[in-house]
């Protein structure tokens, strides 16, 4: 198949490669009377320090339209993906600027995907994806065996701080106090609407990882291409690598740092985990 423009926003955590053809359009982090571009430039220590001492609550803004479109110039075949419309009007926009510029250049083809998700997923899927277009698969077709591709994607996550979760009204401020003292991890997914929905507490970070491994399990996981995406916690990122591994030898699992958005939600000590059943 002839090239194909890969464009992913931020929430993905991956980063811009001019030469493999993939493009990563930033999100914007704001809080406290400060604004944070997720881009390369962003210091993701002072952001962490900054969101540490924050007692406001905060925001993500989506790509404007002129990013996306900036993004998309020069391609002829392109496919966005990005982070889980329940959570974001990232799919929106890209839709827009799907619009425009196949309006703008007639020959072009565009595909974008909402995909329910964030982070590590979005990496997933994009592994999905690349391997697709060695096959030799229609550009028509793709849209629909991308959709066969994620019903066999997940993401789940761990929290240890839910700090920002309590500024942004999604927790009262007691619970996520008590869960602080009590040492307490909450584990979740994104479900099938795309909206982050937790499905276990963990009284400590050994038996979250258990939980991490059982709820692999449960959805089907049979030794698939994980990626941990970790905000700060390489240590326990690479405890759950070693489990997995354990039960599954041939799994390939790698780890990756949370960029600003992901490292905004997931807050320091966090874990996002992308896997392929």
């Amino acid at each position: 198949m002839e090239k194909v423009r890969l464009i992913l926003d931020s929430s993905s955590n991956e980063k811009t490669n001019v030469k493999n053809n993939l493009y990563v359009v930033p999100l914007t982090i704001s809080f406290n009377g400060k604004e944070f571009r997720d881009d390369e430039n962003l210091d993701l220590d002072a952001f962490l320090k900054d969101m540490q001492a924050n007692n406001e609550a905060g925001k993500s803004s989506c790509p404007s339209i002129d990013d996306w479109l900036k993004a998309l110039e020069g391609s002829e075949k392109a496919i966005i993906l990005t982070l889980t419309s329940g959570m974001s009007g990232s799919y929106s926009s890209a839709l827009q600027a799907k619009s425009m510029y196949e309006e703008q250049h007639p020959t072009s083809k565009v595909i974008v995907v909402d995909t329910r998700s964030a982070g590590p997923e979005l990496a997933i899927i994009l592994q999905g994806i690349e391997k697709l277009l060695n096959e030799k698969i229609r550009f028509v077709d793709l849209e629909q065996k991308i959709a066969e591709l994620r019903m066999k994607t997940h993401l789940l996550f761990v929290l240890q701080s839910l700090h920002n979760l309590s500024l942004n009204g999604r927790v009262s401020p007691a619970v996520a106090k008590i869960a602080k003292m009590m040492n307490i991890k909450i584990v979740g997914t994104a479900n099938k609407e795309g909206k982050l929905e937790p499905l276990a507490k963990a009284r400590g970070m050994k038996k979250a990882l258990k939980e991490v491994l059982k709820q692999m399990e449960n959805m089907n996981y049979q030794g698939g291409e994980v990626i941990i995406d970790e905000c700060k916690n390489e240590k326990d990122a690479q405890t759950l690598k070693e489990k997995i591994l354990e039960k599954f030898p041939d799994a390939n699992v790698k780890i990756r740092p949370t960029l600003g958005l992901c490292s905004f939600y997931a807050e320091e000590g966090g874990l996002m985990i992308g896997f392929h059943e």
